[in-house]
Parts: structure tokens; sequence; C-alpha cells
């Protein structure tokens, strides 16, 4: 019995859409890198894209554990001297791009490579409860009901 590996020629990729209201920051990005990588399927690849298209619609309605939400923080530097900058996380969900916060999560979770980055381009997320991929038809995952805990 020959291991299988599939090929990017056979890879079939769905789209599916998640409606991120209520959930839990960590458990969504962790179901969504999964999805992303493929790892969800029992013919996974390592070093093949075969993960599906994913849409994650009302991202700034997502919710933390504890006090996340106002104590983690996001650093970073200018490149000036003195120049470290930190914003907490209630500061960004609340500001221009609140999405931002869900895409940083699953990127860290996603193998960082060329493969990583061809990965991370098949991840959508809005803000708001609209997105433009109505033509794909995208069937819904429902993450709440999966495990009680990845609703808040």
């Amino acid at each position: 019995m020959k291991t299988y590996s599939a090929k990017p020629a056979e890879v079939t990729k769905k789209w599916v859409v998640i409606d991120a209201e209520g959930l839990v920051v960590g458990r969504l990005a962790s179901i969504v890198a999964n999805r992303l990588r493929g790892k969800h399927l029992a013919t996974f690849t390592p070093h093949v894209d075969m993960g599906d298209n994913v849409i994650v619609i009302n991202a700034d309605k997502v919710q933390f554990t504890g006090r996340k939400r106002e104590t983690r923080k996001f650093h970073w530097h200018t490149g000036h001297p003195g120049g470290i900058k930190s914003r907490t996380m209630a500061q960004i969900l609340d500001g221009r791009h609140p999405e931002r916060v869900l895409i940083k999560a699953v990127e860290r979770m996603v193998p960082r490579g060329p493969l990583g980055r061809q990965q991370m381009s098949n991840l959508r997320v809005y803000a708001g409860s609209e997105h433009p991929h109505a033509g794909s038809q995208p069937e819904v995952l429902d993450v709440a009901a999966m495990n009680p805990k990845n609703k808040r």
C-alpha cells in the first residue's frame, strides 16, 4: 500500500462562509486555519494548497475570553529611536479595520513561507455581514454549533 499524495491538479476547492458574531477569536482562528490548510480532509498533503476558500463575516463582533480585549496588545516599531507603539484589541476592534484582529490570529497559525502566503490568500474577512462572493455559492459552516465553548 503506497501513501497517497495529492497533486495540485487533483484538488477541488470549496467555498465556506462563517458568521463570526459572538465567537471566541482563538477558537475561530484555529478552525479557519485548519480549513485553509486542508487538514480537515482525509487526503491532506502538507506541501499542496488543498484547503477551502474561507469567507468570514461579522469579524467586528468577535469575542475574547477573560479580559483579553482590554489587556492584550499589538506591538510594532516605527523604525525610529523610541518608536515602539501598541494598541489594545479593543482599540483595534473599535477602529477602522476590526477584521485585522482575526486575520493576524489566523496568520500566526498558518506556516510561514510561500505555501502559507498562498493559503492566506484564500481567506476573506469582512467586518460587516455583507460579502461580494455570493456567486461562488459558499456553504455555511456553523462554528458555534461545533462546541459550546466556541460561542460567548
